[in-house]
């Protein structure tokens, strides 16, 4: 008989800091002990409790496709058989780039790392470097990984630097960053007037994920693209979320921005590890070998990754699962809405595409001060409630849920079905 996921974590806990190897898996926001997961297929994960849910976390984004794509593992079953790294360039890095190219203009040059983070704390290097200048701008909610530049938050005031939300990141390193309310452009605006000379970047989440599902205002991402512009500042969206979630290319494609520099990663890898960096050549020709900007990888490029990322583009532009992970993603939303209705609940399920998340708040939500309003206590019974029916959602009220492609209206109808109940039975316990 397997050991249960308590005896797992109670072990893990011994031996791997808080049990985890990343913070939100712990259960923190919601309480109880994390579920260990042994296998995936489709929409069904299985733990090691003998238990089997549909999931909707999907990683936390990379597997729109599914669990075990039989296409995508075949790929990496293939590269790993030939072997799984050698340190030196490999045919597939450029085919990889060549397509990401292709399906992304305003990727003139890509450069391939090892995670969102690396992408991200290699654009604002980057940044620094080709302008020659030392701040940046970044939005309240807005999460870009764990370098030391991006873990900050508001100051004190508009315009003065941040404070770091980590231990161990100088202090030093937050003043060089400006945060600012998401959709608040009079606030960018406000900073680039007073700080455009030090200004080597503005970096954001196009749609932030990471304060739960927030969507830019109308104009708002235009506004940003013009200020940058007018002010010698580069433009850097991160899209390791938003890359290839929407459609088979990045957001800004779509919203036909042009972005200096764009960070991927998640789907790009196919459920590997895998980051990107792209953007205007005349700015990624400063990257070492070309250029004074140092970044290496030992694993970067990593040919295994590389072959489930092409496997997993290709199918994208090719079966086009877009319109029915919207369609499926509105039929969720509509539903924890109408339900929340009936029931006079403080709950409201934005949308886009596959993405959503049921804020327990009365919406909408467009910044992270409303985002902050959801009854973080009510989404945690949701989750658990929703847990116990046999729903696997992200464990934390200000993430997102995706849909993937191998998602059925069945799933759709099953998850309704059980919210309904766990709505029902939540507000009989007076924890809605």
């Amino acid at each position: 008989m397997n050991p249960t996921s308590a005896e797992f974590f109670e072990r893990a806990r011994k031996v791997i800091p808080g049990g985890v190897n990343s913070p939100v898996r712990a259960f923190n926001s919601v309480g109880g002990t994390p579920v260990y997961m042994t296998r995936g297929h489709g929409t069904r994960i299985f733990s090691t409790d003998g238990r089997e849910y549909i999931d909707f976390c999907a990683s936390w984004g990379p597997l729109i496709l599914g669990h075990a794509r039989p296409e995508v593992i075949e790929a990496i079953s293939a590269a790993a058989a030939e072997g799984t790294t050698f340190g030196t360039n490999t045919p597939r890095e450029v085919e990889f780039a060549e397509l990401l190219h292709r399906l992304v203009p305003s990727l003139e040059m890509v450069r391939l790392v090892n995670s969102g983070t690396e992408a991200v704390m290699t654009a604002i290097r980057l940044a620094r470097g080709f302008t020659r200048r030392r701040k940046i701008i970044k939005f309240e909610g807005c999460y870009h990984g764990h370098a030391d530049y991006l873990l900050v938050s508001a100051g004190s005031g508009l315009l003065t630097g941040g404070i770091t939300t980590s231990a161990g990141v100088s202090q030093t390193v937050a003043e060089e960053v400006f945060v600012v309310p998401y959709n608040n452009l009079g606030a960018v605006k406000e900073v680039v007037r007073r700080h455009n000379k030090d200004l080597a970047a503005i970096i954001i989440e196009p749609v932030a994920g990471n304060m739960g599902l927030v969507q830019p205002q109308p104009g708002f991402l235009q506004g940003l693209q013009k200020v940058a512009r007018n002010n010698g500042i580069l433009l850097i969206l991160d899209e390791v979320i938003t890359g290839f979630r929407l459609g088979p290319t990045t957001y800004s494609m779509m919203e036909k921005l042009q972005p200096d520099l764009t960070c991927l990663g998640k789907i790009i890898g196919g459920g590997m590890p895998i980051g990107g960096l792209g953007g205007r050549a005349e700015i990624m020709n400063h990257l070492a070998p070309m250029g004074a900007v140092y970044q290496a990888g030992t694993l970067s490029g990593n040919p295994v990754a590389v072959a489930a990322g092409l496997a997993t583009i290709k199918l994208l532009e090719k079966e086009n699962p877009y319109p029915g992970l919207a369609r499926l993603g509105k039929k969720l939303s509509d539903g924890l809405n109408a339900m929340a209705k009936k029931r006079t609940l403080a709950l409201h399920c934005p949308h886009l595409g596959g993405i959503f998340t049921p804020f327990f708040c009365s919406g909408p939500v467009h910044d992270l001060t409303t985002a902050k309003t959801a009854n973080t206590k009510a989404f945690a019974a949701f989750f658990h409630g929703m847990l116990q029916r046999g729903f696997y959602l992200p464990p934390a009220q200000f993430e997102v849920g995706f849909i993937s492609a191998a998602h059925t209206e069945n799933d759709i109808d099953r998850f309704l079905a059980a919210a309904d109940e766990t709505l029902a039975s939540e507000s009989a316990k007076g924890n809605l």
